[in-house]
């Protein structure tokens, strides 16, 4: 698997995204797997705000907000992140919000941009930056993706000594954002996106809203932050 960041100009809210990826990578392959910050997509939307505004919209754009010592912990479009993605880094003097319907705007964008390079197999990853319990510093996971599964299931099948797997899924599009974050940075690098070549994916044209997301009731966390939830 190769993954190439690629350089840009600064990305301006309500600029034509689709474009201005053509403009900086004229041609991609059949089969390549795009990675793309949600704070440009965000963008294109023109989703920002004002900077006084920032304590009320994570609150509107999250379904679950609990205010720590350091940020918020916030649960959006069931995918837990800091202050619902909100963030101020990059953007000159007020807020960057994530896309409205973040998997609409991968579908969007990843259509787009198969009619401009000509391609079939093609995948959009919306990325953003997440921490991991007990963990020092940031990963990159996916917000949203499209064109490819995103998920890959092992249970039943069986490991080199002949068990059958019983609970193993791999979780394709968190590890492919967290593969071309690393490349992209999150400094003043300007590398919005990333060209992932090779990727051990199964392309789809179909959208896959809601295959990624896991029970809460069902997940390994949940004892550890059930008190602060509500059903």
């Amino acid at each position: 698997m190769k993954i190439t960041p690629v350089r840009t100009k600064v990305f301006e809210p309500c600029q034509n995204l689709p474009a201005f990826i053509a403009a900086h990578l004229p041609s991609v392959k059949e089969g390549c797997v795009i990675a793309v910050s949600s704070k440009v997509a965000g963008l294109w939307e023109g989703r920002t705000a004002p900077l006084k505004d920032k304590e009320k919209l994570i609150k509107q754009e999250s379904s679950f907000a609990l205010k720590t010592s350091l940020c918020h912990f916030t649960i959006k479009d069931g995918m837990v992140m800091t202050n619902a993605g909100i963030d101020e880094s990059n953007i000159k003097g007020q807020l960057a919000l994530l896309p409205k319907d973040s998997y609409k705007t991968a579908e969007k964008l990843r259509k787009e941009l198969c009619k401009i390079y000509g391609v079939k197999k093609l995948g959009v990853i919306l990325t953003d930056s997440m921490i991991l319990p007990l963990r020092a510093g940031i990963i990159t996971a996916a917000v949203a993706y499209s064109g490819f599964c995103g998920v890959k299931d092992y249970r039943g099948k069986k490991d080199i000594y002949g068990r059958k797997l019983k609970m193993t899924l791999v979780d394709i599009a968190d590890t492919l954002a967290a593969s071309a974050g690393l490349m992209m940075g999150e400094g003043k690098e300007q590398t919005p996106f990333a060209v992932i070549e090779d990727a051990p994916v199964k392309f789809t044209s179909k959208s896959r809203k809601g295959e990624i997301q896991y029970p809460l009731k069902d997940d390994l966390y949940y004892p550890f932050f059930k008190k602060f939830l509500k059903d």
